[in-house]
């Protein structure tokens, strides 16, 4: 008879491991035991498979991790924690790592799998299996968790009695807001910039089940809601397993996001490069509630071209930034993106003076197409205008000096808690990437990425409204271009109309 003791040490590892759904994802803060109680769950699955007529309980797992370093150093150390090779059998060291287990009547076959190389997916797709652990699922591709969940119930065969159980488990950290687990789980809705095709497959099945473990830490906030500092958690989980100060030492040092993604299991990013934007703080730069239009305000907008196309949309308010919207799109042309934006304006801003500035590039024609993005955004009737420069260092200086602002004691913008994009890059997405030197050394560029594009966007609305003119110390008012009284955004063809300042705009 096998010996083997385990408890596991939280009501959410316990709802985790007594559920019977074919898919479970586990997602906790670090020291929860989620690798642990995973690791436990294949073996007690495996005690539970019925024999087959030889009176064996066969069943074959795959473990899974994104890269080989990661699978070797965390994964597979935390399996021979609790399954030594001394005691149950030697570890085969070579690719694909497999241990083979045999005791009593057990018959197990565990396949430790990397996904870092096309030969491992594709052992993956010629596997049998009875089921998988797919180890920090935040790494790991929608698509692979599919090829998974193709892969299991078929091992021990029909003909042999069948599995008894078979399914994926998962366990993660907490991803990013738009990452396919946040969505399936239902913490987040599906964003607005993915297609009906691919929404479709982030409806969460019947099958499927999600569990969230409690934070490893409690907040401690002053009057003015400001995280002032961090005490234990009661409820957090694994806490007989782990030192009392683990937590408090952990969160030494650290950023707020960090702390939010690994302590208190929040979704969120961290981004190994260095921020553009080391002033930003969102407790002072980001509303609390939706901010209205202000009437009677010119509005400026920002554009960013290319297949990932962006616009930020913005008012100076006595001498205050308000950005009120984002716009982004995802393998999106110019063409469409245009429409999109002309029904943004005619919906929410159609009775205000519109300034809209882009990439100068735009004003360019691609080899493609004889027609460049300006033209393009003139036929949808959308006057924009390029700014005068692209210079990187005047653009990011631009919006540096806005955030370093003071007005009437107040920060000099503040953007609206629902520009999730723009907030995020702000909060450390948007970055210089980190070379693979020695020492703290990073590009001299941001980082072209998903971020990229929405403040890309964001520094065309500040140099086209003049505050580029402002760092160079070039104090003479930018003049500003009115929008036609009578013009209607729903008309392609406008009426010629009178020029005021350089540009009649709209």
């Amino acid at each position: 008879m096998i010996q083997f003791k385990y408890k596991p040490d939280g009501d959410v590892l316990k709802s985790f491991m007594k559920d019977n759904t074919f898919f479970r994802g586990i997602r906790g803060p670090v020291g929860s035991g989620k690798s642990v109680a995973c690791s436990i769950e294949i073996f007690r699955r495996a005690l539970m498979q019925e024999p087959d007529k030889s009176g064996k309980r066969k069943s074959r797992w795959a473990i899974i991790r994104n890269t080989n370093p990661q699978l070797r150093t965390t994964t597979i150390k935390t399996w021979l924690d609790w399954f030594p090779e001394n005691d149950w059998g030697k570890f085969a060291w070579s690719v694909p790592y497999t241990h083979m287990i045999t005791a009593g009547d057990l018959e197990m076959e565990v396949i430790f799998l990397a996904l870092d190389r096309p030969e491992d997916v594709k052992k993956l797709l010629s596997l049998e299996l009875t089921g998988v652990w797919v180890n920090e699922a935040r790494e790991i591709p929608k698509s692979i968790i599919d090829a998974c969940t193709m892969r299991v119930g078929r091992y021990p065969s029909v003909k042999d009695g069948g599995a008894t159980w078979s399914g994926v488990i998962c366990d993660t950290n907490s991803p990013e807001e738009d990452h396919w687990w946040s969505i399936m789980s239902g913490a987040v809705p599906v964003p607005d910039h993915i297609s009906v095709e691919e929404s479709r497959m982030l409806i969460k099945p019947d099958n499927w089940q999600f569990f969230t473990q409690p934070s490893g830490m409690i907040e401690v906030k002053d009057d003015d809601g400001t995280v002032i500092d961090y005490k234990p958690n009661d409820k957090a989980e694994n806490s007989k397993n782990i030192l009392d100060s683990y937590y408090s030492n952990l969160v030494q040092g650290k950023t707020k996001s960090w702390i939010d993604v690994y302590v208190m299991n929040r979704l969120g990013s961290i981004q190994d490069g260095k921020p553009v934007y080391n002033m930003f703080v969102a407790d002072t730069h980001v509303s609390k509630e939706e901010i209205p239009v202000a009437d009677g305000v010119p509005l400026y907008i920002g554009l960013d071209f290319g297949l990932t196309p962006a616009a930020v949309f913005g008012q100076k308010v006595r001498g205050r930034w308000l950005i009120l919207q984002e716009l982004v799109a995802f393998d999106m042309g110019i063409v469409r993106f245009a429409e999109l934006l002309r029904s943004e304006i005619a919906t929410r801003y159609g009775n205000l003076e519109i300034n809209i500035y882009g990439d100068p590039s735009g004003d360019f024609r691609s080899q493609t197409d004889e027609s460049t993005p300006f033209q393009v955004l003139r036929g949808a009737g959308l006057m924009a205008r390029p700014t005068t420069s692209n210079d990187v260092s005047l653009r990011i200086e631009s919006v540096s000096t806005v955030l370093n602002r003071m007005v009437d004691g107040q920060s000099g913008i503040l953007i609206d808690f629902r520009c999730k994009e723009l907030v995020k890059g702000f909060e450390g997405g948007y970055q210089y990437r980190r070379l693979q030197v020695s020492g703290e050394r990073y590009e001299d560029k941001p980082l072209k990425d998903r971020y990229s594009h929405i403040h890309d966007a964001m520094q065309y609305l500040m140099l086209g409204a003049g505050e580029g003119r402002q760092v160079l110390g070039m104090n003479k008012p930018l003049e500003t271009f009115n929008a036609r009284v009578d013009y209607d955004v729903f008309q392609r063809k406008a009426k010629p109309a009178r020029r005021q300042g350089l540009w009649a705009r709209m």
